[in-house]
């Protein structure tokens, strides 16, 4: 199944059924526990909540390790640096002038988790499980208050979904103009650094040049179908709150609390990141 990251999967799981506001602030909240674990006990915790998360969701395995390219050279980066500089007490390496802690293969491992988690856990949330409709009458509702003092909410709202709803068509554009240029002949995987990036000009410059288009297309068409903003706009379908929501946000609390709890009194390897 190719679908790129980012892309709204249909489906009537427990997720795709919450209220987009709730998926909002759980989203939210799910991102402060994240950032809350600190040794390897609450790491696992938030790692078998996010299992949990997934096997409810029913989102294809695939689909959800598709998704987790885009962040292969940022995680990657982020070890070997991890693995390389940081120092510990446990030394495993000492070739000339590597040298590799436990310490440190322990806290690149645990940085490149949350990045996972972070990634998996905000993709079931909002955009795997959630339209870009739906996720902006939930993010115009929840800002709504803001729009008492000035504040365009409505445009934001709508500025901010677009943008989430482009994300899997620029990734999937740009792997066509990779191969594209591949087939012709481009080789962006040797060579200095300063030449691999002289390689990306081949891609950048059409790329912006789509996007610029597709922007120019989808402006077009909202002109003609009479879109004047959020003044006096209508909804076919009013979000309304269930028990469920209210669940799964408490549930998501009790997460964060665990976490804490297992920071302070659970032994083991914290993070420094």
């Amino acid at each position: 199944m190719d679908v790129a990251f980012g892309q709204y999967c249909e489906g009537d799981s427990l997720l795709h059924r919450l209220d987009p506001r709730a998926k909002l602030i759980i989203s939210i909240l799910y991102i402060v526990v994240i950032f809350l674990a600190k040794n390897v006990f609450a790491f696992a915790a938030v790692t078998v909540a996010t299992l949990a998360m997934i096997f409810i969701s029913r989102i294809p395995k695939v689909i959800i390790a598709g998704g987790l390219k885009p962040i292969l050279f940022i995680a990657m980066f982020t070890a070997v640096f991890n693995i390389f500089f940081f120092k510990g007490e446990t030394l495993l390496v000492d070739v000339w002038i590597i040298k590799i802690y436990l310490e440190g293969l322990i806290n690149a491992g645990l940085i490149v988790l949350r990045i996972v988690l972070l990634l998996i856990s905000t993709s079931l949330l909002l955009t795997y499980t959630t339209t870009p409709i739906a996720l902006t009458d939930g993010l115009e509702q929840l800002l709504s208050p803001l729009a008492k003092i000035g504040i365009p909410i409505h445009d934001f709202s709508m500025m901010m979904t677009i943008a989430l709803r482009f994300i899997p068509t620029l990734i999937e554009e740009t792997d066509k103009i990779m191969n594209a240029q591949k087939a012709r002949g481009a080789d962006f995987s040797s060579g200095s650094i300063i030449k691999r990036v002289r390689a990306l000009i081949p891609i950048i410059i059409p790329l912006f040049v789509s996007a610029f288009r597709r922007a120019s297309d989808l402006a077009t068409a909202m002109e003609c179908r009479c879109y004047t903003g959020g003044k006096g706009r209508t909804r076919m379908n009013v979000l309304h709150a269930s028990p469920r929501d209210f669940v799964f946000t408490f549930c998501v609390i009790c997460l964060g609390a665990g976490v804490i709890l297992i920071n302070i009194y659970a032994p083991g390897y914290s993070v420094s990141m």
